[in-house]
């Protein structure tokens, strides 16, 4: 039977572990249950700040925080920390100050929170941001390795998190795992689907398929949306020739949008994307809605066959 946890276990996790590092500080916004900062506040309360309802306080409290030395990580729901995206922006990331941001419960994957709490936009918002790196991991192992490698970052991040479970990739492979390298999940030489997120199980149920189809496809887990791995681009446009990605989240902007800008500046490579198609979601079930956006497998399968068309 397939292990399966939720990316947002991962988090808290990796802040308890951490927790050794006096300088970590971690502040919440009435959401620390969700978000599952609440370990770390129950063990270390007195370097944990509730911020209330507030997420333009929390941010420029951690700003803050991280200009006397402190590493905070501050945590809410995808779509809270998008209030705070103007102290994200000049409080943050405008004088470099490695603040942690991290928002649960993003993409259509929510399910029953319906549109308003299902965050699409997220990712895009932002990679637009100079000095903020962007992640959005695909398990459970992941997120935490990847939020440990954070102190040393020096700089502000964004990630993601989900909070319904998805199957373990890296247990006992976490040495993969860096920030800033795509990790090559499945190997084959006719297309590349790049996933983040809950989509990289559904490419790999992809390529499955597509091997039974007479189709060899790579998939890889593009964790780390900015900086992007352009040199795993690079070798995949080489060995492929054709791409596809696949999020749960816009396709306006997201990992398509960013493998896109590359691709087009570097050697135009045909190319479709998976994701949100410039709409809302709804109020559903995890799988009802993926099935729901076009995200699932059999989709995925339907855009390699549509690129594989136009490749020379």
């Amino acid at each position: 039977m397939t292990k399966m946890a939720a990316t947002r276990d991962g988090y808290g996790d990796a802040l308890l572990e951490m927790a050794s590092n006096d300088k970590i500080v971690v502040l919440e916004a009435d959401l620390g249950k969700s978000t599952k900062s609440l370990h770390f506040r129950k063990s270390y309360p007195e370097r944990t700040i509730s911020c209330g309802i507030g997420e333009q306080n929390m941010l420029l409290v951690a700003a803050g925080l991280a200009s006397s030395g402190f590493i905070p990580f501050a945590s809410t729901f995808a779509i809270f920390t998008e209030r705070a995206f103007e102290q994200m922006r000049n409080g943050v990331a405008r004088p470099n100050l490695p603040v942690h941001l991290c928002g649960s419960h993003g993409g259509t994957h929510t399910g029953t929170d319906g549109s308003s709490a299902q965050s699409i936009e997220d990712l895009a918002i932002y990679r637009t941001l100079p000095n903020v790196v962007v992640m959005h991991p695909c398990d459970v192992v992941s997120t935490k390795v990847l939020t440990m490698q954070l102190p040393d970052l020096n700089k502000p991040s964004y990630t993601r998190t989900a909070r319904n479970k998805t199957p373990v990739l890296y247990e006992g492979r976490e040495d993969e795992v860096k920030i800033g390298k795509g990790i090559v999940l499945h190997n084959g030489s006719d297309v590349a689907i790049i996933a983040c997120g809950v989509l990289v199980h559904e490419a790999l149920q992809a390529a499955a398929d597509l091997h039974a189809m007479g189709i060899s496809a790579t998939v890889v887990d593009m964790h780390t949306i900015k900086p992007l791995d352009t040199n795993l681009i690079d070798s995949l446009i080489e060995l492929c020739g054709a791409i596809v990605t696949a999020e749960d989240h816009s396709v306006i902007g997201g990992l398509g949008g960013a493998v896109a800008e590359y691709i087009v500046s570097k050697k135009p490579t045909p190319m479709e994307q998976i994701g949100v198609r410039d709409r809302f979601g709804e109020s559903g079930q995890a799988d009802e809605m993926l099935e729901l956006m076009g995200l699932k497998s059999h989709h995925i399968v339907s855009s390699v066959e549509r690129v594989l068309e136009r490749k020379v």
